[in-house]
């Protein structure tokens, strides 16, 4: 399906047919993603976003969502150190530590990202152990995308 180039959002690179590709997503309404100028941008001012582009079925849907670049970026980091965590988890009896939620402080621009896990969720017991559950069960899907991730920021001469 062809991205609308007719909305706010200005693609320039895109990914068509993504819902082919979209994890474990059967039928996604998630057609399209892509790089382009933001839909916010005022006059003079001009910010990159990326835009995960869906489809009702009927019309593109408000739900599209659509993100500054370095937002990306920072999911995609929160996303790995999660996973990273999860690996060791075990070792907690509630797959973290009571005493210190914090994960990681990952430096960032002269502050730092602070990673932990969520103690205020009154459902946490049961949610933390879901959200492992999860990765687990889709630990190949995340991990060919990590894995093609690290060979294309290896290849940039990260």
């Amino acid at each position: 399906m062809k991205i609308p180039t007719s909305l706010k959002h200005k693609p320039v690179v895109v990914s068509e047919d993504y819902d082919k590709i979209d994890g474990r997503a059967v039928d996604s309404d998630a057609k399209g993603l892509s790089v382009g100028l933001a839909q916010w941008n005022d006059r003079g001012k001009v910010d990159v976003s990326a835009k995960v582009w869906r489809y009702t079925g009927e019309k593109w849907s408000r739900q599209s969502e659509e993100m500054p670049l370095h937002r990306v970026l920072d999911l995609a980091i929160l996303v790995c150190r999660t996973k990273k965590y999860f690996q060791d988890a075990y070792r907690y009896p509630k797959l973290y530590d009571e005493k210190n939620a914090q994960i990681d402080r990952i430096p960032l621009q002269g502050g730092a990202m602070n990673v932990a896990v969520c103690t205020d969720n009154e459902m946490l017991d049961e949610d933390i152990q879901l959200l492992a559950s999860n990765l687990a069960t889709d630990d190949e899907l995340l991990s060919e995308r990590m894995k093609r991730l690290a060979e294309i920021l290896g290849e940039m001469g990260y």
